[in-house]
């Protein structure tokens, strides 16, 4: 989530680290809202508002207070003083009056996120009094754990840099499990979910008063495959992610210490039955090896009948037929050369460049193995989705190999290959221009041949492109071939 806008930037007096800081606390403050019960709301001073609201989250554990979205609006007059007091004191501060907002009683507290000396911002909690009743014992815990995780912040200890903050399938949430642990790893709570969860590895026993990391070492079965930052997890003491998995069950733990200014005082561990989710990627990774599997006996299927093809040319009495044998050879290794880079990768995309790097010098030695031929390439042609780059492939293949065998005519010559990727108005587009110095075009019309005739169909049919013979500044041939891209 972004929470600064330029201007507010511009009044900002931070030091190295202190936005990143922020965006931490904005990327992480979901937990703090399930467990507070309360919408929460950052808050920077400004020079004409007072204070203007950063960011706000709604928790998942209960209804929002705010329907209406106040980011980067002014504060309230009555709610700038409780800020302000905070702010200058650097301590957590709370309304000594119930608020009143659309027929609920609201609790505020002002808790001013304090890093190296310095209040950066406020964030306030809003809680809703107005249906109130006894709390059970894991709302007073879950409370608990909110205020403890904002005293860290007034303190400078929450969030953490060491936190994991990419995006991990499968991350625990408040909702998914809670665990609190004493400063040496024994459970003082576990939420009915977090229960839930260890039963469902296989432990059936209370988790309350008994040590995380015992627990959760009789339960691996393989030692062998034991996340090396799992002990680190299970006792609290760093901020991390982990898993463990047994009896088919997999459990994503992550743990988050708890301190004060001289120590470690606890820590939360939340955890999620994530065993769905890793069948499904599993099945994805099976498949993905198979259709690479499929790829690479595709490609050992075409090179097998190129060869047969370039034997069978062999035995032929006709140079013409002798030479149209040895045209399909190179046809059927140009595709299976787009499945052997198919089956090296886990996209259905292919990096063309360096399949047509190979590819070009190929085609035109082969085309001319009585003659010298240069080979010039520039531009780039990206990714290409695969059913785009075969026929693409194709195309090019033919048109060198008609560039050297009747553009230069057995001399010495060059043969570029130009890419030009841009954007046009119906969306990507490529141009593909393949030039020779030979002879030029003919002064009258002739009679296409197989190859040609293939170009075209591909180029129009397969590619949905078109494709144009031109004179070439300085003697030639240029072929332009213009195509769209498929959206991806």
């Amino acid at each position: 989530m972004a929470i600064f806008t330029d201007p507010i930037r511009e009044h900002a007096d931070f030091g190295p680290g202190d936005a990143e800081w922020l965006h931490l606390l904005v990327g992480d403050w979901q937990m703090v809202a399930d467990l507070a019960f309360a919408d929460l709301a950052l808050w920077f001073p400004h020079p004409d508002h007072g204070y203007v609201a950063l960011a706000h989250v709604r928790p998942s554990t209960t209804h929002t207070v705010f329907h209406g979205d106040f980011v980067g609006e002014p504060i309230r007059s009555d709610l700038q003083p409780l800020v302000d007091k905070a702010w200058n004191s650097r301590s957590i501060e709370r309304s000594s009056e119930t608020n009143w907002s659309s027929e609920m009683a609201l609790r505020v507290e002002a808790v001013p996120m304090v890093r190296n000396g310095r209040t950066l911002a406020v964030v306030t909690t809003h809680m809703d009094l107005s249906s109130s009743r006894m709390p059970s014992r894991l709302e007073l815990t879950y409370r608990q754990c909110a205020y403890d995780l904002l005293r860290m912040g007034t303190l400078g200890l929450w969030p953490d840099f060491a936190s994991p903050t990419g995006s991990r399938r499968g991350a625990p949430r408040v909702g998914d499990g809670l665990i609190r642990l004493d400063a040496e790893g024994m459970v003082q709570y576990a939420s009915p979910n977090g229960v839930s969860a260890f039963r469902r590895l296989g432990d059936g026993e209370s988790l309350e008063g008994r040590s995380l990391a015992e627990v959760t070492a009789s339960l691996l079965k393989d030692r062998r495959m034991v996340d090396e930052t799992l002990p680190l997890v299970v006792t609290g003491r760093m901020p991390w992610r982990s898993e463990i998995e047994s009896r088919g069950v997999s459990l994503s733990l992550r743990a988050i210490p708890l301190r004060d200014e001289q120590q470690r005082f606890g820590a939360l561990v939340l955890c999620r039955d994530v065993s769905e989710l890793r069948r499904r990627e599993m099945e994805l990774v099976t498949k993905d090896a198979t259709i690479r599997e499929i790829h690479h006996r595709v490609k050992n299927n075409l090179q097998t009948v190129a060869a047969l093809l370039r034997m069978q040319s062999r035995r032929m009495v006709s140079d013409e037929a002798k030479q149209g044998l040895e045209q399909a050879m190179r046809r059927v290794a140009t595709i299976a050369l787009v499945h052997e880079t198919l089956s090296q990768g886990l996209t259905q995309s292919v990096d063309f460049d360096e399949l047509i790097g190979r590819q070009f010098r190929l085609s035109a030695e082969v085309a001319s193995p009585s003659q010298q031929v240069r080979t010039e390439r520039s531009g780039m042609f990206g990714e290409l989705p695969s059913d785009f780059a075969t026929p693409l492939a194709l195309v090019i293949n033919e048109l060198v190999t008609n560039a050297v065998e009747h553009g230069l005519e057995g001399r010495t010559g060059t043969v570029w290959l130009l890419a030009d990727r841009s954007e046009g108005d119906d969306g990507e587009e490529l141009t593909v221009t393949i030039a020779d110095d030979g002879v030029g075009l003919p002064d009258t019309p002739h009679v296409e041949g197989l190859g040609l005739q293939i170009v075209r169909t591909l180029v129009t049919s397969e590619l949905g492109g078109s494709i144009q013979w031109l004179p070439r500044e300085g003697g030639g041939t240029a072929v332009q071939i213009r195509l769209i891209l498929p959206a991806k």
